[in-house]
């Protein structure tokens, strides 16, 4: 009887504004379109991974909380080229891909983290049918003689720089572009130039697929430990740094050219990667099983929360938004009341408990402009915060141009907006704890520090503090109450019994 399939769910790290992550959607898709094809369950999101349901992570050399395999089932999917010449990853990433199920895209870099073919997936990256362009030009009527796109290094330049001098054109984007929009400049090119980055020279198997996809024809580079799949051996023209101007001069100008590369384009399509892929849902299979044995059932007890999701989203913490579309880990408003503790179902298949004294941390970045009960907010989070715990806030600064110019913000900040929270606690019907300054910095536009008169944010970190006797007396002194008085009930055998035939008192009638 064969093991029921988990849902896979493939995760892209991001880190905030980086846009090249979005180069490993292409990957992304396709392991989505082949997992599918055995009849598994696929989800795609970034940084989000799932509790429920076995991650495929792509991108983990970006950053990746180790804490999160305690309460998450993944596999790494490695698409750098790993080993000398390669790309240099950090020891953190190689020490991840040592203890952690991985898959690969070439099997020349399983040495570089002790990985053998018997365990690690090596997964071929092939034709994509849901890439095919019917109403794409005709190669011999495109407007683009040929187009490069990636990183630009001094090698790659001076390369191109030989090809143009051979008389051939070849078009850069002046701005990373990805996704349907750099696709839309792919099928425009009568064929994309693909030439090595790194000095190990892994063939770029994932960018010459998806252009042979597209239905554009790949000419590329081939250095001596360049190895491609054998579906690329026939399906695209090669050239190497001793032949380029003989390339470039006599056989990609040929007047057969276009025809000859439109009959490989469609031999490359007939090649199936299926087995492999039957290998990494096996690989699945297990990973999961084995992590739902040892997981920990008990909701889940983070110490640290962001005020915010969308794309500040932060792996390894709590994300709280309002709004659904932010796809937060958990819709929850810290602006209105909130019972605690609090056990809830989180967006990702898994629970989260959120108690009095739990966080170590909170941030909250251009949140509180947009909140109409801060009070409210900020006593939740002197609650949910430890003593000595901190909250971290980035707020515009009132006198910015940038204070007002978004229609959702109902306040704007200066140096004086925390004295009731630091001082002035009592005001608020605190009591106990209060907050105090740790750390007060002036922003540019850029985020970078700056003088007073150049602020356009401010940075204000704030520490959970137990009250002193002085000020508990100020505020029994200033409250409406006298700051929360046992009622001092009287123990029942002190209470004086009431003298004999004392009649009980009477009910007057409204």
């Amino acid at each position: 009887m064969h093991a029921p399939l988990p849902a896979i769910h493939l995760v892209v790290m991001q880190p905030t504004g980086y846009v090249h992550s979005l180069g490993l959607l292409d990957p992304a898709r396709y392991l989505r379109h082949m997992l599918r094809r055995l009849g598994a369950s696929v989800s795609l999101a970034k940084n989000r991974l799932r509790e429920d349901a076995l991650n495929l992570v792509f991108g983990a050399h970006l950053g990746f909380p180790a804490e999160l395999l305690a309460r998450h089932a993944c596999v790494f999917v490695n698409l750098e080229q790993l080993g000398p010449g390669g790309a240099a990853v950090t020891p953190d990433y190689l020490a991840l891909l040592r203890s952690a199920p991985v898959a690969d895209y070439d099997a020349d870099n399983l040495a570089a983290y002790g990985g053998t073919p018997d365990t690690v997936p090596v997964l071929p990256f092939l034709h994509a049918p849901y890439l095919q362009r019917p109403d794409a030009l005709p190669l011999d009527e495109r407007p683009f003689d040929l187009l490069f796109f990636g990183s630009m290094n001094p090698r790659r330049q001076r390369l191109i720089e030989r090809i143009e001098a051979c008389g051939r054109s070849v078009a850069v984007f002046d701005a990373p572009l990805y996704g349907p929009e750099r696709d839309d400049y792919i099928v425009q090119a009568r064929a994309v130039l693909n030439c090595h980055f790194y000095d190990s020279s892994r063939f770029e198997q994932v960018r010459v697929a998806h252009c042979l996809s597209l239905g554009t024809p790949v000419v590329s580079e081939r250095r001596e430990r360049t190895r491609p799949g054998p579906a690329f051996e026939d399906a695209v023209d090669w050239f190497d740094e001793a032949s380029l101007e003989a390339f470039f001069t006599g056989v990609y100008p040929r007047p057969d050219w276009a025809s000859r590369a439109a009959d490989r384009l469609g031999g490359f399509a007939a090649a199936d990667p299926l087995p492999a892929y039957r290998a990494l849902l096996a690989q699945a299979v297990a990973v999961e099983a084995a992590h739902r044995r040892r997981r920990d059932p008990a909701p889940d007890r983070p110490t640290r929360l962001h005020l915010g999701s969308g794309k500040d989203y932060r792996p390894g913490w709590l994300n709280l938004d309002v709004i659904e579309r932010a796809e937060p880990d958990l819709v929850l408003d810290l602006g209105r009341p909130v019972a605690l503790p609090l056990e809830a179902a989180t967006r990702w298949g898994g629970r989260v408990l959120l108690a009095p004294g739990q966080f170590q941390r909170i941030y909250a970045n251009n949140v509180l402009e947009h909140v109409p009960d801060l009070p409210m907010l900020m006593g939740n989070a002197l609650t949910l915060l430890a003593e000595g715990g901190e909250i971290e806030i980035e707020v515009p600064y009132e006198k910015a141009p940038t204070a007002w110019q978004d229609p959702t913000h109902v306040r704007a900040m200066n140096e004086n907006s925390w004295i009731y929270y630091t001082d002035w606690f009592w005001y608020l019907g605190w009591f106990t704890h209060r907050f105090e300054a740790t750390e007060s910095t002036w922003l540019d536009a850029r985020l970078q520090p700056c003088p007073h008169e150049q602020a356009a944010f401010m940075r204000v970190r704030l520490r959970k503090v137990a009250t002193s006797p002085r000020e508990r007396t100020l505020a029994r002194t200033m409250q409406a109450d006298f700051g929360g008085l046992d009622d001092d009930p009287l123990p029942v055998a002190l209470r004086e019994p009431a003298p004999a035939g004392t009649p009980a008192p009477a009910l007057r009638a409204a």
